[in-house]
């Protein structure tokens, strides 16, 4: 079992070079949020990702990959906008 302070650790790491803080929710979920350190503009807000299935580090790195996919949809999105 992963600890949930190594977890918020792992997953704060997966964006870099982007910031990410990870805080635990009242209810054991974790709040995600993925900024640009420079401008500190939000590139994503996550509020509630439960941390039952986040058991493996490929449970953790799959985890990072579809947030990511999501940030580059939003992007693609705006820009084409």
């Amino acid at each position: 079992m992963i600890s949930m302070l190594e977890l918020r650790h792992i997953i704060e790491s997966g964006f870099l070079p982007l910031s990410c803080t990870c805080t635990t929710n009242p209810d054991g979920s974790l709040m995600i949020r993925v900024f640009d350190p420079s401008s500190g503009q939000v590139e994503l807000l996550v509020t509630a990702v439960t941390t039952e299935t986040l058991t493996s580090s490929r449970a953790i790195a799959n985890l990072i990959g579809e947030l990511r996919t999501e940030m580059a949809n939003r992007s693609t999105m705006i820009a084409e906008g």
